[in-house]
């Protein structure tokens, strides 16, 4: 870490305890999570997507044919099983109980059984459905973040994350009309989006990519200054994203990581500026200046002849330094893990509980329930009946708010779609009986 940044974290005292509870420790405390706070019902339904066993129409295999990954570590080592399958929730419950993985990964359903992959493996073995996911970690912003850098993360630059969440949701929503959406706080430096519309769940690797590529705007690598370079008009998206986000978050963003306010933060952005002369008589003026966003924007936006090809400078400021910077090749892939939401990360030891995109700005990292937490209020509250353990727990909304705003939306539209499908399929053999 910089000394820049060192002497930033001494001034934030809302730096998030990042310590690593030891692996002995963890796989104690790991034991009691899994036996006693592990939504197991409420995944079986979400993976299951409707297809439980109990109407016409589901395909009693597909749980069946969803891959997950366990990670299992100890004080020497460190071991990773993937293609676990499960034929039920009863089955995963099992297995996580049994095994106490340290980290849980969901993968694709794919045309069998994963864990009988090698029996199949002349006739094919290949994903046919997943989520159409997104990941995003803070750390890859750590050109334009003074408070911390690497896995570190605190209310200074978690607002990144609230940005990404309300830019993708909203493009997510009204571009292209997807509806059942989880975000997920991975545990430490980001978050995690799951688009779970049978729609989504069904792209090719070719529309995945074309997705990515709609949202993938910052292309520059660690070393390149210009992250972002816009030769025309922005695209409708990109503009809403400014004007109803960006604009806004990077003006605070401007006073959190004090950008102005340090020679080496203000001449970095000076050179996003390609005209010389306009660079020297802003550096000139700020001497002594409190003011230099603004005098900037005015200047560079201005009617002055001399700045008419510079008025997008501003947007490519505020675009490289605030726009989301997503991990594209988790997006395009159908066979690449993501961590499965209520998971304890073990660096940790919080739990990867669901964001509320409508509430994003309200979350705050460092509130979020940790395994030892829930197991202190567990003992505080010994009296607690066998099936209520995460009810009188701060996990409680948390569980709450995936069951109601997520899940139970997302299961009635599942089980609508199961119906049509099969009513549909009746009425076309009846039909063909009937010619």
């Amino acid at each position: 870490m910089t000394k820049e940044k060192e002497e930033n974290n001494r001034e934030d005292p809302m730096q998030i305890d990042n310590r690593v509870p030891t692996a002995s420790l963890l796989s104690d405390y790991l034991r009691i999570y899994y036996g006693k706070f592990f939504p197991y019902t409420d995944m079986f339904k979400w993976l299951a997507y409707g297809n439980d066993g109990k109407h016409p129409g589901c395909d009693s295999s597909y749980f069946g044919r969803r891959e997950f990954s366990f990670t299992i570590k100890s004080d020497r080592d460190e071991v990773y099983l993937r293609f676990q399958s499960f034929f039920n929730a009863s089955e995963m419950q099992t297995s996580i109980k049994d095994k106490c993985p340290t980290k849980i990964d969901i993968g694709a359903v794919y045309t069998v059984d994963p864990a009988k992959r090698h029996a199949y493996a002349q006739s094919g073995f290949n994903p046919t459905e997943r989520e159409l996911v997104f990941d995003i970690d803070i750390s890859d912003y750590d050109d334009v973040r003074y408070c911390c850098s690497g896995a570190d993360t605190c209310l200074n630059c978690w607002p990144l994350m609230t940005i990404a969440i309300k830019v993708i949701d909203t493009a997510l929503r009204e571009d292209f009309g997807f509806s059942h959406i989880l975000w997920v706080y991975s545990g430490r430096r980001g978050v995690h989006c799951w688009v779970c519309d049978s729609r989504a769940r069904r792209l090719s690797k070719e529309q995945r990519s074309a997705i990515a590529d709609y949202f993938h705007v910052y292309k520059g690598g660690e070393n390149s200054l210009k992250k972002v370079t816009f030769s025309g008009p922005l695209h409708p998206f990109l503009a809403r994203a400014y004007t109803d986000v960006l604009k806004n978050e990077f003006e605070k963003w401007v006073s959190t990581q004090k950008l102005f306010e340090h020679e080496e933060r203000f001449h970095k952005i000076l050179q996003f500026i390609p005209d010389e002369s306009v660079v020297s008589e802003l550096a000139e003026k700020w001497q002594g200046n409190s003011v230099r966003w603004e005098h900037l924007k005015h200047m560079l936006q201005s009617g002055s002849k001399k700045t008419q090809g510079l008025r997008r400078c501003i947007e490519e400021i505020v675009f490289s330094y605030t726009y989301p910077r997503l991990d594209i090749q988790v997006t395009k892939g159908m066979n690449h893990l993501l961590k499965a939401p209520f998971c304890v990360h073990p660096g940790t030891g919080r739990i990867c509980i669901p964001i509320d995109p409508k509430k994003c700005e309200e979350f705050d990292p460092t509130s979020v329930p940790t395994v030892a937490q829930l197991i202190e209020e567990l003992n505080t509250n010994a009296s607690i009946g066998a099936d209520n353990y995460v009810e009188k727990t701060s996990l409680a909304a948390s569980v709450h708010l995936f069951r109601t705003c997520f899940l139970e939306p997302l299961i009635k539209t599942c089980k609508d779609e199961l119906e049509n499908a099969y009513n549909t399929k009746i009425q076309q053999t009846k039909d063909s009986l009937t010619w």
